[in-house]
């Protein structure tokens, strides 16, 4: 018995090992929505004001001329692509997307230049109703232009640009609703959609252009993000398949006792649970400190992993004797949402992965390769049992027909 559960720890570190190695190159890693340290010059000219706009290390740089009401401004942004977009601007009515008026630098696709062109973000282009097209803008815009930042000389990854416009802003309105993004791609002239890592959804805020006073929607804390990615990792994506597999294949060795196997189970499950439980809490924190942010699969897949997990948790306290005649149904229902539960938990991971923006980092390589694993042992330890089931049959049916022929035997003797 000691030696069986030496086994099933070094099973379990032999799991676990891809994932901590994952956390541990991730760990490192730099939240995509940090903000960055503003100056009042730039490659256009240097101005009065400055700000560090709260997501995507972009800023914004403004001279305002009260006589006239008119904005000098200048956003500085980075691309994410060779082929990618970056835009700013501003929304008369409220700090989001839908209705902002805009200015988005990109490549020209024949000639390669860098190009400054206006758009208007309707509805319809939230909704991806219609590719986005440039038009001139139903706002007093003097000027714009857009200039990369030495050293950069082409649009490339990581690539630092300046938008400059001239704006006449309504006399006395000093305070603007600002809204900035960036795209991986541009189809001909028109930018695609954006990522929606919570950075990207929440690049709106609102400045008084007098006293810098910045508000933007709150963003669930760096460290909040990878407590709730680590959890849910290690529960739903881990030790819940782990204690699984533990049901399936440890209960018929008879070695290990007849109810280790239940024990194993037990406590890898509510161990899994209670660390999913810890996860799928802070989820809530994070979608209450982050109001306008949503992320509907996500949020829908933990919700329905959760439920899942609680159902059976408090199956446990119903199960019928063996005995009992029902105790067949409550089986089915176990196995079934038992098995379903643990493919919710796993598909919502990787979701969890895109959503933080790691879909290409070793948080997800680690995690794949412990996953990869588990699922390695359970196909080794499948194709074994369905061997030795079969053996069994065949032992089965050579005993039937030894005992069929001791019967023959026995009544030819007889007559």
């Amino acid at each position: 018995m000691r030696g069986k559960l030496s086994s099933m720890r070094l099973l379990l570190g032999v799991l676990l090992l891809p994932l901590l190695l994952g956390l541990s190159w991730g760990g490192g890693a730099a939240a995509a929505g940090a903000p960055g340290r503003c100056t009042t010059w730039t490659p256009v000219k240097a101005y009065a004001k400055c700000i560090a706009l709260p997501t995507q290390g972009a800023t914004l740089a403004w001279t305002y001329d009260a006589r006239n009401a008119t904005l000098d401004a200048a956003f500085t942004g980075s691309f994410i692509s060779p082929s990618g977009w970056v835009a700013w601007g501003v929304n008369q009515d409220a700090p989001a997307m839908a209705g902002a008026r805009v200015i988005a630098a990109f490549s020209d696709p024949s000639t390669g230049a860098l190009l400054a062109l206006p758009f208007v973000l309707s509805p319809d282009v939230k909704l991806q109703a219609m590719p986005l097209v440039s038009r001139p803008l139903d706002i007093p815009l003097l000027a714009s232009s857009a200039a990369l930042i030495a050293p950069a000389r082409t649009v490339r990854d990581g690539a630092s640009v300046t938008i400059a416009a001239t704006i006449r802003l309504s006399p006395n309105r000093t305070t603007l609703h600002l809204v900035w993004n960036r795209g991986l791609y541009v189809q001909g002239y028109s930018p695609t959609i954006h990522p929606t890592d919570a950075s990207d959804l929440a690049s709106h805020a609102t400045v008084d252009i007098l006293t810098t006073a910045t508000e933007s929607s709150p963003i669930a804390s760096a460290k909040l993000q990878w407590a709730h990615g680590s959890l849910n990792a290690l529960s739903w994506g881990l030790l819940l398949p782990i204690g699984a597999a533990l049901a399936r294949y440890l209960r018929p060795c008879a070695s290990a006792g007849p109810a280790a196997w239940f024990y194993a189970h037990a406590a890898t499950q509510a161990a899994g649970y209670l660390l999913g439980a810890a996860g799928f809490a802070l989820g809530i924190a994070m979608g209450a400190a982050s109001p306008g942010v949503t992320y509907k699969l996500h949020r829908g897949l933990g919700i329905a992993a959760a439920t899942a997990g609680s159902l059976q948790t408090l199956a446990v306290f119903f199960r019928p004797k063996t005995t009992n005649r029902y105790r067949k149904y409550w089986k089915s229902y176990h196995h079934l949402l038992g098995y379903g539960c643990v493919v919710i938990g796993v598909v919502n991971v990787f979701q969890g992965f895109e959503v933080m923006g790691l879909g290409a980092s070793y948080w997800k390589l680690g995690y794949c390769m412990a996953l990869a694993t588990l699922i390695g042992v359970c196909v080794a330890l499948e194709v074994n049992a369905w061997v030795v089931f079969c053996r069994r049959q065949q032992e089965e049916k050579l005993m039937r027909r030894e005992v069929e022929d001791v019967v023959v035997k026995d009544r030819a003797a007889a007559f």
